[in-house]
């Protein structure tokens, strides 16, 4: 290869960090902690356990719903309140997730509360995907930012190799 390769290929590899430094700490920060969502209760909480003497579920939609409104940190009037239910019968739970990121545990058996704490991984993983800042910040800075990454991947590769490979052809000219 001659040596304007190996010159572009350091070029682009310096500029590219560059370009990629503060978009890939929030990556990767974000990432780290959502690594450990399960094991670090901060950022999501634990799956609680409910009363597991019923086989079949005793509460009804209504009465979620209804247990929500009762919680009021997690400020629910109505459905159009709740982001989604996460039904676990085998845990005898039911994860209510309001849109403020309130997330309630409901013992599917009793209708009793068992835990309810803000959810902060769903907020974490719309900063790792982007899409906290907006639409256009997803596609057009965090997604190329996956592409220059790539391209760092490479060249890092390259860059890595070349000492090698130095050696390699210099052993050859010796001999």
């Amino acid at each position: 290869m001659s040596r304007s390769v190996n010159w572009w290929t350091r070029k682009l590899h310096r500029w590219g960090a560059l370009v990629c430094a503060l978009p890939m700490l929030v990556v990767i920060t974000s990432g780290l902690l959502l690594q450990v969502k399960k094991q670090v209760t901060w950022v999501q909480p634990k799956t609680q356990v409910g009363d597991l003497s019923n086989e079949v579920p005793q509460l009804s939609w209504a009465d979620i719903l209804e247990v929500a409104r009762h919680e009021p940190r997690a400020s629910v009037d109505g459905w159009q309140d709740i982001d989604r239910l996460d039904v676990r019968p085998a845990k005898g739970i039911v994860k209510v997730r309001c849109k403020n990121r309130w997330e309630l545990q409901v013992d599917l058996s009793s209708g009793e509360i068992r835990s309810s704490t803000y959810r902060r991984s769903d907020l974490i993983e719309s900063f790792h995907d982007g899409s906290f800042f907006s639409e256009t910040a997803k596609l057009g800075v965090f997604l190329p930012n996956g592409i220059v990454l790539l391209g760092l991947w490479f060249t890092g590769v390259w860059l890595w190799y070349l000492p090698f490979r130095s050696k390699r052809v210099r052993r050859r000219r010796n001999i």
